[in-house]
């Protein structure tokens, strides 16, 4: 690995700017509401890309064209799914939950709003809460920090050891020094170099395989089923497919996004703005998986890598048809989707163990820097159970 590889430069960059946000977000950050809410200043543009850069992760340029590559235009109901299930957790949640956290005690988490919306005495139900969502968020966030080193570790050969250090270490300083607004105001970066990656790529690589219809016929050539949507699939498993869309309405790192907009008012705009995103995002990442297959099966002779994991379709198309500097910028965008969702779910394990925790059960009358403070340790240790799990 060369400190000159173009791919290499354009990733220190690129985190080097990650972390240089987390550092302007520590000057805004003076309480626990700014560290893991924001302060609820949010405006449309930020709480719209932060949500959708906080859901798609790795899968959005690995997992999605992947299976598209080897399935065809029958694996994109997931997709359709994500879309209507975004929709009507913008349409029937996003508002409501604002209006409500801030009107039932300025909950700043959803086990903190659950307790004062059903007037939990006990502390059960905040327990209860906040230990499902540590229990799981602590797994996905190990799945994360694996995402990221693969990433690591298949692009610059590094061991897989130093390779999870590589892809950790930048998500845990800037969501360490900056909380909420780091994680935001990085995710709104994040998001737009997704969809500048999912528009370019697949525009190039229709012109490379020869325009639309030389594209189609190629796909139609290596197997006509690809464009059946139906293919292998019955009416349960086209609904649970689209089921995955019903996972938005209770993803606390996204319903985090909801609660820090600075006004109800901005829901209506952000939803507009949230929705364009994910349809564009989601659209370009079955057509690099789709596009892919006519481009593979006319250079049979540099698909091995695809062949062998289809969820590289993305990463060798990049590789194959861009100049490396450019190549760099659309691999850092598999970066930024595997650190967006990481960063968040890291804040939501940390908010959980300092407000519905140490706050409520411990230091009833902590200081506000102490808070911050324990949050931003909370980051850490979970940080450090996640590597521990996934060595």
């Amino acid at each position: 690995m060369s400190v000159s590889n173009p791919t290499l430069i354009t990733f220190v960059i690129y985190i080097a700017a990650m972390v240089l946000i987390g550092l302007m977000a520590y000057r805004s950050t003076n309480n626990l509401s700014d560290y893991i809410l924001g302060g609820r200043s949010l405006g449309s543009v930020v709480t719209a890309l932060s949500a959708g850069a906080s859901d798609m992760s790795g899968w959005l340029l690995m997992g999605l064209p992947g299976a598209i590559y080897m399935s065809g235009l029958s694996e994109s109901w997931i997709a359709i799914g994500l879309i209507v299930g975004a929709y009507l957790n913008w349409l029937f949640v996003a508002g409501r939950l604002r209006v409500q956290t801030e009107h039932n005690g300025d909950a700043l988490t959803l086990p903190d709003y659950f307790s004062s919306r059903f007037e939990d005495k006990s502390g059960l139900l905040r327990i209860i809460s906040a230990v499902v969502i540590l229990v799981f968020f602590t797994i996905y966030c190990a799945s994360g920090i694996v995402a990221g080193a693969r990433l690591f570790e298949s692009t610059f050969g590094m061991s897989y050891e130093t390779a999870l250090w590589a892809g950790a270490a930048a998500t845990i300083a800037y969501t360490f020094v900056g909380g909420f607004l780091a994680v935001s105001w990085t995710d709104t970066v994040q998001a737009t170099l997704m969809i500048f990656a999912l528009i370019l790529t697949p525009i190039i690589v229709l012109l490379a395989t020869g325009g639309i219809d030389t594209t189609f016929l190629a796909i139609e050539a290596k197997n006509p089923d690809n464009f059946n949507m139906l293919k292998n699939t019955s009416f349960i498993g086209i609904i649970s497919l689209m089921g995955w869309g019903l996972g938005y309405f209770g993803q606390p790192h996204i319903l985090a996004r909801f609660m820090a907009a600075d006004s109800v008012k901005s829901i209506a705009k952000a939803r507009r703005i949230s929705m364009t995103w994910m349809i564009l995002c989601l659209a370009g990442t079955v057509a690099v998986g789709f596009f892919g297959i006519a481009y593979f099966s006319a250079h049979p002779e540099v698909a091995g890598p695809v062949n062998e994991n289809h969820e590289r379709v993305f990463i060798e198309l990049a590789k194959l048809l861009f100049n490396p500097w450019i190549a760099g910028v659309l691999l850092s965008a598999i970066l930024a989707a595997v650190m967006s969702t990481l960063s968040c779910q890291l804040l939501v394990c940390s908010s959980a163990l300092t407000e519905d925790f140490y706050k409520t059960f411990l230091r009833k009358n902590a200081s506000q820097v102490e808070l911050v403070w324990v949050g931003r340790v909370m980051v850490l240790l979970v940080a450090l159970i996640d590597r521990k799990s996934v060595v």
